[in-house]
């Protein structure tokens, strides 16, 4: 038996669990992270990394059983505590892993296992966790944006199958999407958000057409998706028609809470420290916003914790998702100002530069192709002020 000192030098279990998770992950990452998918992560310019990379490191999560860490055990999930799922994201960070093209495994699966039928989850589910199928969103159009009420996709009942017209814009992945969820008109209520129907849509249906919409740096991120008699099986449905409000709020919830997690905003943090550091001696203003940044992703990575204490917003809870949507969005906006800042004339530089006047050029041009990249994030999942409307509205309600 140990003796009394001994059994008090010991950390506690919890402590001793922690650092054998912690190797197993790095022990993984050292393996699974071969230094193309690093190069990959740290290019990462918008939502995800490069395609292929995703589509490379998503097996090798799937391979592992880690693909869908805050999913149910029973569907796939790899049953670890939010303590540990935070731990692992932490390390996929700190080295350069590739951002997932994943709204599948963090949005519409977990709304398929809540509230998908006994065939959607069949159908769709083991597909997601393979990466056989990659989602795009259809939600917003060019008179609905954060006003998702003022859809008017139109979706037309005839007999087994809905037929789809209308169009969808600033559809992220549209272009390396094979399906899509979609909310669409059914019929006129007399509150807006009535008479909306949420669809599941195969991307290579006959009909459906996908036009670029290139971003401020001239990287291909959006897209305009048209719909001309579009035909979508009633099966498809998520939820009854007309009540695809009620799915789409869930599947909101779902996407607010984790589309910019303090992982995300913990890589751009690096590059900032990088960029500062370089220029300490003539800016050392810059290290004082960086610190301040640092102390704020700290607090935000305690309530991203406390916020979510199952992985998963609660149905009930509008607030948590729009608070953790609304403080990783500027925190995340205001590092990438900061690096572009630091990075000084060379963030004048534009991508077609890269690979013609240097290392110094090839990494400002990246900088303000970031910096303008998440100016997007306070508007995409809701903007920004619709964020603190549902905060506020929430506070008010007591």
């Amino acid at each position: 038996m140990a003796s009394p000192a001994a059994q008090a030098a010991q950390p506690p279990p919890e402590i001793m669990d922690e650092a054998a998770f912690l190797r197993e992950v790095r022990a993984f990452l050292s393996q699974a992270l071969t230094p193309d998918l690093r190069e990959a992560g740290r290019d990462t310019l918008g939502v995800h990394a490069d395609i292929e990379a995703c589509r490379i490191w998503h097996q090798r999560l799937y391979a592992r059983g880690w693909i869908a860490p805050a999913w149910p055990k029973a569907w796939g999930g790899t049953g670890w505590t939010p303590r540990q799922r935070f731990l692992f994201d932490r390390e996929c960070a700190l080295n350069d892993a590739p951002v997932l093209f994943a709204g599948g495994v963090r949005s519409l699966g977990p709304l398929l296992i809540e509230m998908g039928t006994a065939l959607q989850q069949q159908r769709y589910l083991p597909a997601i966790l393979s990466g056989q199928d990659l989602w795009c969103q259809g939600f917003s159009e060019p008179g609905a944006g954060s006003d998702l009420a003022a859809i008017s996709t139109r979706a037309t009942l005839e007999g087994d199958h809905y037929r789809v017209n209308g169009t969808k814009i600033w559809t992220t992945g549209a272009h390396h999407a094979n399906r899509m969820f979609a909310i669409v008109r059914t019929a006129d209520g007399e509150r807006r958000q009535q008479g909306l129907t949420f669809l599941l849509i195969d991307m290579d249906s006959p009909g459906l057409t996908v036009s670029p919409i290139l971003g401020l740096a001239g990287d291909h991120e959006f897209n305009q998706v048209f719909f001309d008699d579009v035909r979508v099986p009633v099966a498809s449905r998520v939820g009854a028609q007309d009540d695809g409000w009620t799915v789409a709020k869930r599947l909101m919830q779902l996407a607010r809470s984790n589309n910019t997690p303090a992982a995300l905003v913990r890589r751009a943090l690096r590059r900032a420290a990088q960029a500062v550091v370089a220029v300490a001696d003539q800016e050392p203003s810059l290290r004082m916003r960086l610190a301040g940044l640092e102390i704020e992703l700290d607090a935000f990575e305690q309530a991203e914790l406390a916020a979510c204490p199952t992985g998963l917003p609660r149905p009930s809870d509008q607030t948590a998702p729009s608070m953790l949507k609304l403080i990783g969005t500027e925190l995340h906006q205001r590092i990438a100002e900061l690096t572009a800042q630091a990075a000084g004339p060379y963030a004048a530089a534009s991508l077609g530069a890269v690979g013609l006047a240097g290392e110094a050029v090839d990494r400002g041009a990246r900088i303000m192709a970031k910096h303008l990249a998440v100016r997007a994030a306070s508007i995409y999942s809701g903007s920004s002020e619709t964020q603190r409307n549902v905060i506020a509205q929430s506070l008010l309600k007591g």
